[in-house]
């Protein structure tokens, strides 16, 4: 191929230099193992994957030629003196090495004295060299056989790869790396993604709204849902439920009463939290299923984290501690955030008791942590839903708008993979469905008559939604087409 050819670019841009395309698909039949395509490719295009200086370098490394190596090394243009240094030590090193194995201390320590101490390289390094030389003199280490050299000499090929940048060295699997960043690009604009299978890379990825849940596949009331346990020990109206990580327990909080333990399988209670000395407004669960924590809806009773038998473990208490509404724990269980009076959100680090304080303009009437414990949103009077970053990096939070949100409680969710979505009731009778990315909805889902008050997205099945409403019913949203309805678990 002539070097005109080789010197035009590629694309409707003109942004892909075309030798540099042709080296990274040698680059790739070779990882992929087609070493024969990838050396017929090279000869037809007169690319070769690894540079002639390269290639000689590796020859002389691995037959021992270190003088050689240092020369070729010399000859390589355009590379930063700090890398070059870094390079030459590497071979040095293992010059040193060899040269001790064999019994050869005094060139070792000529090649440290007059060749490694006048580089400019990090001087810890130069003495930690200086220690292993003692250390292996002292001991009378050494005397390697030939095969441990040459597994010496590929490790540091392989250290020299890393260190070299391009056009010296490719990065491994580099044009496997830009398909993939290229397909993320494009499932990162993706509205509606939602699966966690392969991509493919004949056509644009795009999805449809087939892949989240828009409409009713299940209308659940109390004819058509199968009774299992009647839970009967409250006085007042259940205000709060939560079910434990494993699925084994329910918490539940009666209004103005004491929290109660059940067993999910049994239907029995396990144990009235009659200890706590206050009213628990608010629960939650540790990922373990052994411990909870409780918030209390007076001042000053704060916050109590137990055991399931009741066994207090730590509180956060004292005059300072103002009534609390909402209350999780991120999935990690390093976290716990709550929702302090009605415009504040305190997050602590329960290890390190660091806090910090995001306080809101209008008032908080619920909280929702995302699947991997990097985010929480909370639903706000003043018809928003705010989400923010657990790690404090974020100044603003994300708006998500477009949801009727006056007078009642609403407890919005995250959803699908990777908690891409964000679902939420409201007061019109509508289910809102958000991307993250973008702050009006992509969905907006009808059948209930009344306020849905809460919606929960099923944590191992992507495509399934559940609302609930003052209609007294419970919906079952699914995808619209009916292939989609084998709701696919993640992997």
């Amino acid at each position: 191929m002539s070097s005109e050819n080789l010197s035009s670019e590629l694309g409707s841009k003109r942004l892909i230099k075309k030798h540099e395309f042709v080296r990274l698909i040698i680059q790739s039949l070779y990882s992929l193992g087609y070493g024969k395509s990838a050396s017929s490719l090279e000869v037809e295009s007169g690319v070769t994957y690894k540079s002639d200086d390269l290639e000689l370098m590796e020859s002389q490394i691995l037959s021992g030629n270190w003088d050689g190596c240092i020369r070729t090394l010399d000859r390589f243009k355009n590379l930063m003196d700090e890398t070059r240094a870094s390079a030459m030590f590497l071979i040095f090193k293992q010059c040193i090495l060899e040269c001790l194995s064999h019994g050869d201390d005094s060139l070792a320590l000529s090649v440290l004295r007059k060749q490694v101490s006048s580089l400019k390289v990090d001087r810890d390094e130069v003495h930690n060299l200086a220690h292993c030389i003692l250390y292996m003199k002292e001991l009378e280490l050494g005397k390697t056989d030939d095969n441990v050299a040459c597994e010496w000499r590929k490790k540091l090929l392989k250290e020299l790869e890393k260190l070299l940048p391009p056009p010296f060295v490719l990065p491994e699997r580099r044009l496997e790396r830009l398909v993939e960043s290229a397909v993320l690009a494009q499932i990162d604009s993706c509205m509606y993604h939602n699966s966690s299978d392969a991509v493919s890379l004949f056509v644009d990825h795009i999805c449809g709204r087939d892949e989240i849940p828009t409409e009713t596949v299940q209308v659940l009331d109390n004819g058509t849902l199968r009774l299992k346990h009647t839970l009967r020990s409250h006085q007042n109206p259940v205000s709060f439920v939560a079910w434990s990580p494993d699925d084994t327990m329910l918490l539940t909080c009666g209004n103005g009463e004491v929290l109660k333990l059940w067993d999910v399988n049994t239907g029995t209670l396990k144990h009235t939290f009659e200890d706590l000395g206050f009213v628990v407004s608010s629960c939650a669960w540790f990922p373990d299923s052994k411990r909870l924590v409780c918030g209390s809806s007076h001042p000053e009773k704060g916050i109590s984290m137990c055991n399931c038998d009741g066994k207090e473990i730590k509180a956060w208490r004292g005059t300072r501690m103002p009534k609390i509404l909402d209350l999780a724990v991120t999935p990690d269980g390093e976290n716990l955030i709550s929702i302090f009076s009605d415009k504040e959100i305190h997050i602590l680090n329960i290890g390190t008791n660091a806090e910090r304080v995001i306080s809101e303009g209008h008032s908080i009437t619920s909280l929702s942590i995302s699947g991997d414990g990097k985010f929480f949103i909370v639903n706000l009077n003043s018809q928003e839903i705010h989400m923010w970053d657990v790690a404090g990096k974020w100044e603003k939070p994300k708006k998500y708008m477009g949801h009727k949100q006056n007078k009642y409680v609403i407890r919005s969710c995250f959803g699908g993979l990777n908690s891409t979505f964000i679902a939420s009731g409201s007061e019109n009778s509508q289910v809102y469905i958000w991307s993250r990315r973008n702050s009006r909805p992509i969905e907006v889902l009808s059948g209930h008559s009344m306020t849905v008050n809460c919606v929960s997205w099923n944590p191992c099945w992507p495509r399934m939604l559940a609302s609930a409403s003052d209609d007294n019913t419970v919906r079952i949203w699914g995808p619209s087409r009916p292939n989609k309805m084998q709701l696919q678990k993640p992997s």
